[in-house]
């Protein structure tokens, strides 16, 4: 959590293994970034701030694609492109072209494609700036659905308050790149007095 420039996605990128660091070390799901950077991205999902997704494709050759890319044996890309779809609720745009879908569900496609090679890590970059608040609330409920059903680890970039306090266990407030506060919602705010909530923490940690 923290405001544009605070060094959230930079971070995402060095952990994904897209960046090089230019120091400090990072590991994700136990192997290093930087000497296993290929152990990582095998076990990793990627969402970045920017969806990558090719417009001139229909979603599920789309995702069958990025399947085979990831290493998804033939005999399973079938099966497993059917759940990515049904579990972000897209199997009923599965045969349009990406191009013409709304940028709600082009985010529905981009967090599919993040999932498809069934990470232990998911990394998502803002997943729900620009969106409207319904879209806001779909996107996140297809996060807590794929959590709780796959018990993967889910680590997500917000400059939303109200996100971070109501979807995420824990909290870690960055600004200047460097981490200001980390815990819980409930112990950020209970460190400011009964009172306090995420914003204030964040203004009280950031100096702002």
């Amino acid at each position: 959590l923290g405001p544009n420039g605070a060094g959230k996605s930079t971070t995402m990128r060095m952990i994904a293994c897209f960046m090089p660091a230019s120091g400090g070390t990072a590991r994700v799901a136990g192997f290093d970034v930087f000497s296993q950077s290929m152990d990582v991205r095998r076990r990793i999902g990627y969402l970045p701030e920017s969806v990558p997704l090719y417009s001139d494709m229909r979603v599920a050759s789309y995702l069958d694609f990025v399947a085979e890319i990831k290493g998804v044996g033939r005999t399973q890309r079938k099966r497993r492109v059917a759940e990515v779809m049904d579990r972000c609720l897209i199997a009923d745009v599965q045969h349009r072209l990406i191009g013409r879908l709304s940028k709600g569900y082009r985010q529905r496609v981009g967090l599919a494609q993040a999932i498809v090679n069934d990470p232990d890590v998911l990394i998502l970059d803002e997943p729900t700036i620009g969106l409207d608040p319904v879209a806001r609330s779909s996107v996140w409920e297809r996060i807590g659905s794929i959590r709780e059903a796959t018990g993967m680890t889910v680590l997500v970039t917000t400059h939303y308050m109200d996100e971070a306090e109501q979807y995420c266990d824990r909290v870690a407030l960055m600004h200047a790149g460097r981490i200001r506060a980390l815990g819980t919602p409930a112990e950020l705010e209970a460190g400011l007095g009964p009172e306090s909530t995420l914003d204030d923490v964040f203004r009280a940690a950031t100096g702002n």
